[in-house]
């Protein structure tokens, strides 16, 4: 049997509901009559009375010496008279992650974003801009009030706040949402034109041209972002945004860039690939590298080797490193006559030939150029087959050709 029921009657529960029962029924309620979800001054009390409620009912201690003897045994309990202690809000932040709607100062205007393209040269080397910004800021001959202090008048429409609650019937239901005030066109004020001031008409701010200097610094990478804090647009009651200069790198005919590492792709010839030679590159840093390819060190198709710390610089020091992936060209069709290719056969590591097991039936065949029309045989197009069939006396007499290899039983 418990003292009274007074706490257990708010949140709508019985004297010897469970914890969770306790925990459902505040957040119900809560969400009910949160001031953001309804600003009645009804719902603003009935919210602090549920939060009160919780407050004790969720501290088993509290919670004994109430069951024991009222209201009066929690005054010179925990938390102090009637034991509660904290704020409405900060038992409802527990359930809904800081939905406070206390002030939390004054908010930031937005920021101005400006995309800066920027050659990898220039990433290398470093670069120095000045550009233009155009922004508004605080009328100075009025502080930003819009006029002296008997011109402006707080909005009766929105009562000062910019904005207004609008409740809307859907069917059974009833809507709440805020509107932008038309009166003061969010300002929260009206101001007298008769008084306004002379230099913004009572907009309270002006235009204002500013040339930012903007450095960027050899090794910055693309999408870095350069920050100037407060250089944005300025509003009345409102922390400055801030102006942000993002690095739009562009793409360079020559070179790609990895993180701190240049990536190079060369196609040199097979007489290189095979005795050495040099390569020229022209770096971004205006000079020329003569890299040497060691003779005997064969270069395949798909190398990939290094020039150490001629990347691009780091953020903290050094470079980072060149990356060259080879390709290989080969001769053409026909480049030597037999007795040059026997020189070069001889020269060259003796191919490995696959043996044939004895009593193999065994085909030659001969290699053709593969073209379009074998693709679309590969797709088992059946119009294509079909095709072949009609003309099967005339693929018969000109097998051999581009169609496939021949085979020749032996």
């Amino acid at each position: 049997m418990v003292a009274e029921t007074e706490l257990y009657d708010v949140l709508g529960v019985a004297p010897d509901a469970t914890d969770a029962q306790i925990k459902k029924a505040y957040r119900v309620g809560a969400l009910k009559y949160h001031p953001d979800k309804n600003s009645t001054p009804e719902a603003a009390e009935k919210f602090k009375e549920m939060s009160a409620a919780y407050e004790i009912l969720s501290d088993s201690e509290k919670r004994e010496l109430y069951d024991s003897y009222g209201k009066d045994g929690l005054k010179n309990g925990p938390g102090g008279a009637g034991g509660f202690g904290g704020f409405p809000d900060d038992i409802f932040s527990q359930f809904f992650g800081g939905g406070s709607s206390r002030p939390r100062g004054p908010p930031k205007g937005e920021d101005i974003v400006h995309n800066m393209k920027v050659t990898l040269e220039e990433l290398y080397k470093g670069k120095t801009s000045k550009l233009a910004l155009t922004r508004k800021i605080l009328c100075k001959s009025c502080d930003g009030k819009g006029g002296p202090k008997d011109a402006v008048k707080k909005c009766t429409s929105c009562n000062g706040h910019g904005i207004k609650m609008v409740t809307k019937q859907m069917g059974p239901m009833i809507q709440r949402y805020q509107v932008p005030c038309e009166v003061c066109s969010q300002t929260g004020e009206i101001i007298n034109p008769a008084k306004a001031c002379k230099t913004c008409k009572g907009k309270k701010v002006v235009d204002d041209r500013k040339v930012m200097e903007v450095k960027i610094a050899p090794g910055t990478k693309n999408g870095e972002r350069i920050v100037f804090k407060g250089e944005a647009s300025q509003e009345p009651g409102v922390i400055t945004g801030d102006c942000i200069f993002v690095v739009s790198e562009q793409s360079h005919p020559t070179f790609k860039r990895s993180g701190d590492n240049l990536v190079y792709e060369v196609t040199i010839p097979l007489v290189t690939a095979i005795t050495g030679g040099k390569i020229n590159v022209k770096h971004i840093s205006g000079s020329y590298l003569s890299i040497d390819i060691i003779p005997g060190e064969v270069i395949s198709p798909n190398t990939t080797k290094v020039v150490e710390g001629k990347g691009m610089p780091k953020k903290y020091g050094g470079f980072g490193h060149l990356v060259i992936k080879f390709d290989v060209e080969f001769p053409k069709d026909g480049f030597a006559n037999d007795e040059v290719l026997k020189q070069i056969a001889a020269l060259l590591p003796a191919a490995k030939e696959s043996k044939i097991p004895a009593n193999s039936k065994v085909e030659e065949c001969i290699l053709s150029t593969y073209t379009s029309q074998h693709q679309s045989s590969g797709r088992n197009n059946n119009t294509y087959d079909e095709d072949y069939e009609d003309e099967g006396e005339y693929y018969h007499s000109h097998a051999g050709g581009a169609g496939g290899a021949q085979c020749a039983s032996q």
